[in-house]
């Protein structure tokens, strides 16, 4: 089994983790904008995250040394880990739902905004839960005023998306052609301001948890092992985790089909597998999350899960194609733009002080 016990390796990891989480969304909004049926892109999305953790397990999994304390991925298939299991299983249950969530908001709120909270949250969370579970691993003095930096940069973008809000009601009066412009880009979902904050906040707290839930897994902090069993090694730990996952979004989503919400219309899983349009993009979207969480979950067993949370600063990629991409702040006033810099700022920031917080992970038993 193959194991990344460079630092260096380990922070590039992150980096390349940071893009791919950054940009899937991006592919989501871009289909939703098209009117293509959630359930339908979400299906595909799955199936292929679910390849990419195939493919770690059966390739990087398997190959190098085979020793009893880092067994190859197949040989860990039938030990005696129930409890890492299960935890691994908790994390893709959590991410799923947490992502199901996140598809739906980002139909009613944006991409910049939506990501903004949901990273943020995660990051205070997941990082502070994953700095415990590691025994204070990464460096105390720089992880947490970089999680502080992500709370600044969370009150700068609702700031921001306020701001963002207020220029465009104000173009709306003044220009009738923009006002139908938006009105063409309008989701076909509806839903209430109430059910979107739910919506955002179930997506927060799922987020925030499949790390931990993930660091456990691998790591088994609480000793609920057999002795003598050894730890899930990272590729064992994101397979069992992607297949809670691929269960739990088939089942939701293929129910979804024939009982829709928020106005979207019913389908069916034969008009599922007719409907190709899209679908290269839903699946390159699965691709880079399947790379994106492997990626993460492979830094931070070599260099500290919490240091590893810094991948959440998506919103540092996913602004950037909402500005771009999706005009999200075209035309907007000097405030909106000023607010937007500072943002973008302060993840960059608190990107830098997570990963220069990494430490790497000593002793063969956990270094898998």
């Amino acid at each position: 089994m193959y194991a990344m016990q460079d630092e260096a390796g380990a922070i590039t990891l992150m980096i390349v983790s940071l893009w791919c989480l950054g940009s899937w969304p991006a592919l989501f909004n871009l289909l939703e904008r098209r009117g293509r049926v959630p359930m339908h892109t979400y299906l595909d999305y799955t199936f292929s995250n679910y390849s990419v953790a195939l493919l770690f397990a059966l390739t990087v999994g398997n190959i190098g040394p085979d020793t009893p304390q880092s067994p190859n991925f197949l040989k860990q298939l039938s030990q005696e880990n129930g409890p890492s299991v299960a935890f691994g299983l908790a994390g893709g249950l959590a991410l799923c739902l947490g992502n199901i969530c996140l598809q739906y908001s980002l139909a009613f709120v944006g991409i910049s905004l939506t990501e903004v909270v949901s990273a943020s949250v995660a990051v205070v969370l997941g990082t502070t839960a994953n700095y415990f579970l590691d025994d204070g691993l990464n460096r105390a003095s720089i992880l947490f005023p970089g999680v502080a930096c992500f709370l600044v940069a969370v009150v700068l973008g609702s700031f921001c998306h306020a701001s963002n809000v207020a220029d465009m009601q104000t173009k709306i009066k003044a220009a009738e052609p923009l006002s139908q412009m938006l009105e063409d880009m309008k989701s076909p979902m509806k839903g209430s301001e109430e059910f979107t904050a739910l919506l955002v906040n179930s997506s927060n707290n799922h987020e925030a948890s499949f790390s931990p839930l993930f660091n456990v897994a691998t790591n088994d902090q609480f000793h609920l092992l057999k002795p003598g069993i050894p730890h899930l090694v990272v590729y064992t730990s994101f397979f069992y985790f992607s297949t809670a996952f691929l269960i739990c979004s088939v089942v939701l989503n293929v129910y979804l089909l024939y009982h829709p919400v928020l106005g979207i219309p019913k389908s069916s899983l034969t008009m599922y597998c007719q409907d190709r349009e899209g679908r290269h993009i839903a699946i390159v979207a699965g691709l880079l999350c399947g790379v994106g969480n492997g990626f993460q979950f492979m830094g931070g067993q070599a260099a500290g899960y919490a240091a590893a949370d810094a991948v959440q600063a998506l919103p540092l990629v996913g602004t950037l194609w909402g500005v771009f991409l999706f005009k999200e702040y075209h035309g907007s006033s000097r405030k909106t733009y000023i607010l937007l810099i500072g943002m973008l700022l302060m993840f960059l920031t608190a990107v830098v002080m997570l990963v220069a917080s990494s430490m790497p992970r000593h002793g063969s038993e956990t270094l898998t």
